[in-house]
C-alpha cells in the first residue's frame, strides 16, 4: 500500500499569484523583502522540500515492501528448521522441544468443549457450576 504524496495547495496558490504579479510587473518590489524575486525563490525552496519528501515517501514504501518480503521467507525458514529437528531428532525428543516445538509425547488432546488442561482452585468450582447457576454433578 502506498502511502499518499503530498500536494502543497499553498504552493499552487502561490504559483499562480506569483504569475498574476509577474504579469503586472516582472521586478515587483513592495519593501520589506517583498519582492516577486524572493517569492519565486521561496516557491522553489518549497517544491524541492516538496519533492523530497514524496521522494522519501517512495523509499519508505519501498523499504516497507522489501522488509514484508524477508519476513515472509523469515517466517517459511522458521518452520522449516523446526521441520528439520523433526526429521533429523523426532517429534518426540528434547531437541525438537529445544527448537520450539511441542514434543509429540508431551500434547494432550482435549474433547470438544473442554480445554486441555484441568482446573484447579476457584477454577474448578466455577467449572462445576453451569449457565443456570446449578452445580454439575461430579463423577469421580
Amino acid at each position: 500500500m502506498a502511502r499518499r504524496q503530498r500536494t502543497s495547495d499553498v504552493l499552487i496558490k502561490a504559483v499562480r499569484r506569483a504569475a498574476g504579479i509577474k504579469s503586472i510587473d516582472s521586478n515587483l518590489d513592495a519593501g520589506n523583502g517583498l519582492s516577486l524575486f524572493a517569492y519565486s525563490n521561496l516557491i522553489e525552496t518549497m517544491r524541492e522540500q516538496e519533492n523530497v519528501y514524496n521522494s522519501a515517501l517512495a523509499n519508505l514504501d519501498r523499504l516497507y515492501s522489501e522488509m514484508l518480503a524477508t519476513e515472509r521467507q523469515l517466517a517459511d525458514m522458521t518452520e522449516h528448521m523446526l521441520m528439520g529437528v523433526a526429521t533429523k531428532y523426532g517429534k518426540s525428543s528434547v531437541e525438537y522441544g529445544m527448537a520450539g516445538g511441542v514434543p509429540k509425547n508431551q500434547r494432550r488432546k482435549g474433547l470438544r468443549g473442554e480445554s486441555a488442561i484441568e482446573p484447579t482452585g476457584e477454577e474448578a468450582i466455577i467449572a462445576r457450576v453451569n449457565g443456570n447457576g446449578k452445580v454439575k454433578s461430579q463423577k469421580l
